[in-house]
């Protein structure tokens, strides 16, 4: 977590990459934040995002002794999602969940490119938290009778209290279609065995579901979306070290990672770049690799598009960049 007060302490590996006078596909390799001595992440055990105080490492740095953290709890200490999941007692699939709603995304801060919450909002979210009455039946003829943006919350809220939910069961309590239950149930056992199988990965993702308690004859579905859930979060993983070099560069125009698209079973994203690249945008997609695309908006159709570093889908920061600059910018339209 990011104790109370320090939120302008927090540095990326991405930043202390550069601090270090390295690139960043060299700073992962040599892994130098593993070296004995060097400052534990302030982020939390599991996260994708190593986040580091800079005090502490700016101290270890220079040979200084590295001054201790606050150890007490603080209502202003910045909890991720991984934390305030631990705190309030709920999967991560949950909480991801909970986090849409008003009085927790008013207090988001943002910090080293990772989600954030005081620890005194979650917990007032968690003491405020009450169990929504159930609905009857969804009437013969009539459209879904809980809104779109919160079918998860209130289906993630039954599965919470009962592991083997069925399809018929979120439909009676929420009055929703059979096919929008089945979609809201198969997403959030996915996820949750994606989590569970982040935790171990020498499970299957049968014995995660087991462990988890889901009825084994009728998850089929979630089994597959959870082993395209682990591959889009490690594709997010692969896309953020790509942003952050090309932010660096002055090519992308933020460093934050693109979202990872879901198309059939394949996944694909998007960078937007900047004035100063030769090309506006670029595409991945998950089967081929990278290409260029000829507009920032609806990158995935656009025309002039031309395939970088054929032969390998994941290149490293260093390779897409030397590609990216070795293109020439088109000339202007006659």
């Amino acid at each position: 977590m990011i104790r109370a007060g320090r939120a302008d302490q927090v540095r990326t590996i991405a930043e202390l990459a550069r601090q270090q006078g390295v690139s960043m596909s060299k700073y992962e390799k040599d892994k130098p934040y593993l070296a004995e001595g060097f400052p534990k992440p302030i982020s939390s055990e599991g996260s994708r995002f190593r986040l580091y105080d800079a005090e502490q490492v700016d101290a270890y740095l220079t040979g200084r002794p590295i001054p201790a953290l606050p150890d007490e709890d603080d209502d202003q200490d910045l909890l991720d999602r991984r934390e305030a999941a631990d705190l309030i007692g709920v999967a991560l699939a949950s909480w991801d969940v909970y986090k849409k709603r008003p009085e927790l995304q008013q207090h988001l801060v943002v910090a080293g490119g990772v989600d954030h919450w005081p620890r005194g909002v979650i917990l007032a979210f968690r003491q405020n938290q009450t169990s929504r009455p159930a609905r009857g039946g969804r009437p013969k003829g009539t459209g879904d009778m809980v809104p779109r943006e919160q079918l998860l919350d209130r289906t993630a809220l039954l599965l919470d209290a009962d592991p083997t939910l069925s399809t018929a069961k979120v439909t009676e309590a929420l009055g929703v279609h059979t096919a929008t239950a089945q979609r809201a149930l198969t997403q959030l056992r996915a996820r949750r065995i994606a989590d569970r199988l982040e935790h171990d990965p020498a499970l299957t993702p049968a014995e995660a579901a087991a462990e988890l308690g889901y009825p084994a004859g009728h998850i089929r579905a979630a089994l597959a979306q959870a082993e395209v859930e682990l591959r889009a979060r490690g594709a997010a993983v692969y896309l953020r070290q790509i942003t952050e070099a090309l932010h660096d560069a002055d090519l992308a125009t933020s460093p934050v990672p693109p979202v990872v698209e879901q198309t059939g079973e394949t996944l694909r994203a998007s960078v937007p770049l900047t004035d100063n690249a030769p090309v506006p945008a670029l595409v991945w997609e998950e089967e081929t690799g990278w290409r260029t695309a000829g507009r920032r908006r609806h990158p995935f159709t656009a025309p002039d598009t031309r395939p970088l570093l054929i032969g390998t889908t994941r290149p490293t920061p260093g390779d897409l960049l030397a590609a990216l600059r070795g293109l020439t910018p088109p000339g202007p339209a006659h």
